[in-house]
């Protein structure tokens, strides 16, 4: 899975939102200390960034090195590669230095639904404060930009149904059935998600970026399947209004929080 991210690392950073920075100033509000966070799966560290504005250090890891060696320096982030075959005792040893319970806030960002669940679920409850400490996840699912380019991009999500991994089904219903085994902080629980939005000024070339970034896209094209043909980006480009067309947009997000029972 390590070399899928990797594929994506060149187009992954500029092409993902950025999230709302309200966003960490109410998780911190929720964590009683501000020593340490670790954001998971930090990709090149959009998140990591500003979750370090609220905490004195922020531990940022991911499988991929190449999505790490595009993160942004951050005198209070440190990167750290955690390959597949770290074990849950490495992790502990990487993020708390061997301290459990020593962890204020744990963030996952458009990511969780490639994990191992029940494994990342246990190293969180031997990682996470308790009493304190916040674990928040979140991802998003859909782009709306107008009706008529939304069509156009509902019928390409369509052709890439065959090739998305099995994990994905966790982003296309919003969290909705993914198991979260953590008591309520008022930012969603399990089964009932807190919706969101992400706003933001996006190209047609930004768009055609995410697309790009797409896991399915990916798998498709080294099957030898180019979804994004040049017929599909000139259809998804005139129903976008052209190519140097800025356009306002929303991210349809999803959030759920929790602290340890």
């Amino acid at each position: 899975m390590a070399g899928l991210f990797d594929k994506q690392a060149d187009v992954y950073a500029d092409a993902r939102p950025t999230y709302p920075i309200e966003w960490y100033s109410k998780l911190a509000a929720l964590t009683s200390h501000h020593t340490l966070a670790w954001d998971v799966a930090t990709g090149s560290g959009q998140a990591a960034i500003d979750v370090a504005k609220h905490y004195e250090q922020v531990i940022a890891t991911d499988v991929s090195e190449s999505q790490l060696e595009r993160a942004k320096p951050h005198s209070r982030v440190r990167y750290i590669h955690t390959p597949l075959t770290t074990n849950d005792n490495e992790i502990v040893s990487l993020i708390g230095g061997g301290c459990e319970n020593s962890v204020d806030l744990i963030t996952v960002a458009q990511a969780i639904h490639w994990f191992d669940l029940p494994s990342f679920y246990s190293l969180v409850s031997r990682l996470l404060r308790k009493p304190g400490g916040v674990i928040a996840v979140w991802g998003y699912n859909d782009i709306v930009v107008s009706s008529s380019f939304d069509a156009v991009l509902k019928k390409f999500h369509d052709t890439t149904l065959p090739y998305w991994d099995s994990n994905i089904k966790h982003i296309f219903d919003g969290y909705k059935t993914m198991p979260f085994p953590f008591e309520e902080v008022g930012l969603g629980r399990e089964g009932n998600p807190l919706d969101l939005d992400i706003p933001k000024e996006l190209s047609f070339d930004g768009v055609l970026k995410m697309l790009k970034s797409w896991s399915a896209v990916i798998t498709a094209k080294s099957l030898g399947v180019d979804l994004l043909c040049e017929e599909v980006v000139e259809e998804l480009k005139s129903a976008w209004g052209g190519p140097n067309l800025v356009r306002s947009v929303c991210y349809k997000a999803f959030m759920i929080a929790g602290k340890l029972p």
